[in-house]
């Protein structure tokens, strides 16, 4: 199963290589990671997708626990959270492409942020299926490129991290 877990950490320097060497030295895969200073410099937020059953989050939320740099550990998958991505992508925009383009482009209320004469890039934000949805009409269009954040995520209501 797939869980996104949000850590607060101290923000100095090799904190990203220690939770990096973690789970690469369990065997255990980071599909996505985020990472961001708070709204206090002191700390930083890591985003991190992973997967395995519960007994392996269980350990994984551990070991994080260990660190001396990590504050706070919170796997998303046992509260009610909401989760989005940001992605670019930039599609070949000959002239009989522009229109249907724009049409997907407002469909999935994302915006073209830049356009040439051969190419629009489009930046979106949403749920990863969306996201999925959106790379999937435009494929036939001609991606040329794709940047995506990886998830990021937050629990819902008053409490914070």
């Amino acid at each position: 199963m797939r869980h996104t877990i949000s850590v607060l950490v101290e923000n100095e320097f090799g904190v990203l290589s220690r939770i990096s060497g973690l789970f690469s030295g369990r065997g255990f895969n980071i599909e996505s990671l985020s990472v961001a200073e708070t709204i206090d410099p002191e700390t930083s937020r890591m985003t991190i997708v992973t997967r395995g059953n519960e007994q392996i989050i269980e350990q994984i939320k551990k070991q994080l626990n260990k660190l001396i740099n990590v504050i706070k550990v919170v796997d998303h998958a046992m509260e009610q959270s909401v989760e989005r991505e940001l992605i670019l992508v930039k599609v070949n925009a000959e002239s009989e492409m522009r229109a249907e383009i724009l049409r997907v482009v407002d469909i999935f209320r994302a915006r073209v942020i830049d356009l040439t004469p051969k190419s629009y890039t489009i930046e979106m934000t949403g749920d990863e299926g969306k996201v999925t949805a959106l790379v999937e009409m435009l494929r036939p269009m001609g991606i040329k490129e794709i940047a995506r954040t990886g998830k990021i995520a937050m629990g819902r209501g008053a409490k914070g991290l």
